[in-house]
């Protein structure tokens, strides 16, 4: 018999251990801006930002998003980068800081980084000079601009907390 209760509680146990709630769903998207113009006076016909999302964005009764979380990379990363067990497997899941199933969180790639337009996709030395205040700008538009969004900042890595700043002030 107690054979039996201890094979119970051992199997018992491996079920509470594996019925740790989902991680959160990750999506991929491109927020295309429309004839963009740069600080410098350039433009573009289309800037493409990339970007991962996680959570619904969630409106009020006034239909404005209230939930959406902004989290923007470092010096040379990518949106994705921030994708890990010791980022998002920390902040996003359910209880956590960034609990996606409260929060709207989307991890752009700034203008020039990874999956977001740059110029070596076919430009180069004629895509637009482009600074700090342009890639705040690209960045905030996949939240920003979609109709009654309001965004929470927040910011990691080095350059980027320059960005966070910049936006605000």
């Amino acid at each position: 018999m107690r054979g039996f209760v201890l094979a119970g509680l051992v199997l018992a146990s491996q079920f509470a251990v594996g019925a740790e709630a989902p991680a959160p769903r990750e999506r991929e998207g491109d927020f295309v801006i429309h004839n963009f113009e740069f600080s410098s006076g350039e433009t573009l016909p289309e800037v493409r930002i990339h970007y991962h999302a996680f959570g619904e964005p969630k409106r009020d009764s006034h239909g404005v998003v209230r939930n959406a979380v902004l989290i923007v990379h470092g010096t040379g990363g990518t949106g994705g980068s921030l994708i890990r067990a010791e980022f998002s497997g920390e902040l996003f899941g359910p209880g956590q800081l960034l609990d996606a199933t409260r929060y709207f969180i989307v991890l752009p790639d700034a203008l020039g980084h990874g999956k977001s337009s740059k110029p070596s996709d076919g430009l180069h030395a004629r895509f637009p000079r482009y600074g700090y205040n342009d890639m705040v700008e690209t960045e905030y538009r996949p939240v920003d601009r979609r109709p009654g969004c309001e965004t929470r900042a927040a910011h990691h890595g080095n350059f980027h907390g320059l960005h966070a700043y910049l936006a605000v002030g």
